[in-house]
């Protein structure tokens, strides 16, 4: 073994400015209003459910359409700016405008469920940004995995963006629970369609700067193939990569997690969206703990471990949440009508999220950058495009399947956009709430399955760093021979 190699690939690469270009990146897509975008469907754009559904089904393919051809596209890319950093570049000032356009939906058309005029442009709207996110996506993950060749700076670069991002980044979603409480109660001059433009705009543009800055500075460090795999090469690693595969299965089967949203239990059962903030501020102390544990606990436990807990704790709690609120009945006297009691329920249940957070977060992270370069072990070059496209399009698949039966199922359960604020049925109700607990947690725990059989282990982990780094100086020792002959 190459002593020189391996000592290199312990090193710190990612200095400080790199570091912190990364930790406001990571933190200006978490700074957003996205967490209420059902809502502003639900309440503002408006458009009939059916439609939806059946639009949902053709968006659904478009998406899986073009993650074909991107990821490819992407492991072809060749270029003196490297091979993920110009679509972080070019896409950072359109992604703000296409996504400023999404926000101004109902200021350019009424709230009739059935203008065509507006679904052509919701949905046309959202299959251009659907292009573009999915290149931004391959392009961002490609390139915090080619970052450093050292995996402990790829753990310190997700904790402390983690840790250090979470002190602001949900601050535009706290403060849009308030306001849209305050619009709803007519009580001010402050409208919904106003309020979801003006906080989607800002987050958008910050979102826009923060994405160019990271691509401005940083690098990438590992070294990519001199010849670049055909298409028949470039599946070949994706097949070969067992753990890859027990990922994607896993997302396969999560995708199919039946769920209409805890927030329209908030907003139409509880009658209030601020409660959905309120929920998280108990938990906050905690997921700040969370973070210093992580070493530790990927020291002691496996990776297979701390994925199933991280990922399936919150499954089990959501059922536990609905048989408490199920005490009382599914009628008037049901708990889940409760607004104080059910507090309480979604606050343990947050609080137990928080605890394992670092879990959750760290861990998947991790392990996708462990696979990508798994690919390379195995096969001597990185796809990184094709891998992720692969990824991403199995559960696509699931999602093209699960997403339409989302609005049929709002639609089946009698949900009325007419109704207005806290009035749905009383059977609605019940189901609203039980499609945000007992359904999401039954079927969430499917993914758990492909997880089992997870087997890159500690000792694999390092004899796979252990001879990338020789495969790795070795490449740099030929790259330098070829380019000396090129003089």
């Amino acid at each position: 073994m190459m002593a020189g190699a391996v000592n290199t690939e312990r090193r710190r690469y990612v200095g400080s400015r790199e570091t912190m270009s990364y930790v406001l990146f990571d933190a200006s897509k978490g700074f957003s209003i996205d967490a209420w975008k059902n809502r502003f469907f639900l309440d503002v754009v408006k458009i009939d459910l059916g439609i939806n559904a059946i639009a949902s089904i053709i968006t659904n393919i478009w998406d899986i359409i073009d993650d074909t051809f991107a990821g490819v596209l992407v492991d072809k890319t060749a270029t003196r700016w490297g091979k993920f950093r110009p679509y972080i570049l070019v896409f950072a000032v359109p992604g703000t405008i296409l996504t400023t356009l999404y926000w101004l939906t109902p200021f350019l058309f009424n709230q009739n469920q059935f203008d065509v005029g507006k679904i052509i442009y919701w949905y046309g709207l959202g299959m251009i940004t659907e292009l573009m996110t999915t290149f931004r996506n391959f392009a961002e993950t490609g390139y915090i995995s080619s970052i450093s060749p050292n995996p402990d700076d790829k753990v310190r670069l997700f904790t402390m963006a983690e840790v250090i991002s979470s002190l602001w980044e949900n601050i535009p979603e706290f403060l849009m629970g308030i306001l849209i409480d305050i619009a709803n109660s007519g009580k001010s001059a402050i409208t919904l369609k106003g309020t979801y433009m003006f906080m989607g705009t800002m987050c958008a543009v910050q979102a826009g700067i923060f994405a160019f800055v990271y691509a401005s500075l940083a690098k990438e460090r590992i070294l990519q193939a001199v010849e670049k795999p055909d298409l028949k090469g470039i599946w070949r690693t994706i097949v070969n990569n067992k753990p890859m595969l027990l990922m994607t299965l896993s997302d396969f089967l999560n995708a199919f997690k039946v769920d209409t949203g805890v927030t329209n239990y908030y907003v139409d059962v509880l009658g209030s969206a601020f409660l959905k903030d309120l929920v998280a501020i108990p938990g906050i102390p905690s997921s700040f703990i969370s973070y210093t544990y992580i070493g530790w606990a990927q020291r002691r436990f496996s990776t297979k471990s701390l994925w199933i807990f991280g990922e399936h704790n919150k499954d089990v709690m959501n059922i536990l949440v609905y048989i408490f609120g199920t005490i009382g009945g599914k009628g008037r006297h049901g708990n889940y009508l409760k607004k104080w009691p059910m507090f309480g329920a979604f606050v343990a249940k947050d609080l137990v999220y928080k605890t394992t957070l670092s879990v959750y977060k760290i861990v998947p992270k991790m392990m996708q950058t462990e696979v990508l370069d798994y690919c390379e072990w195995k096969n001597g070059y990185r796809t990184e495009g094709a891998t992720i496209a692969a990824k991403g399009i199995v559960k696509k698949i699931a999602g093209a399947i699960i997403s339409p039966l989302n609005s049929l199922l709002l639609k089946s359960i009698g949900y009325s956009l007419t109704a207005g604020h806290g009035k749905q049925s009383a059977t609605t109700k019940y189901y609203l709430f039980s499609m945000c607990t007992l359904a999401p947690g039954l079927t969430g725990l499917l993914g758990v399955i492909p997880k089992l059989f997870y087997n890159l282990n500690l000792e694999k982990r390092n004899q796979m760093y252990a001879e990338l780094a020789e495969m790795r100086a070795a490449k740099r020792c030929y790259v330098a021979e070829i380019s000396e002959e090129a003089e």
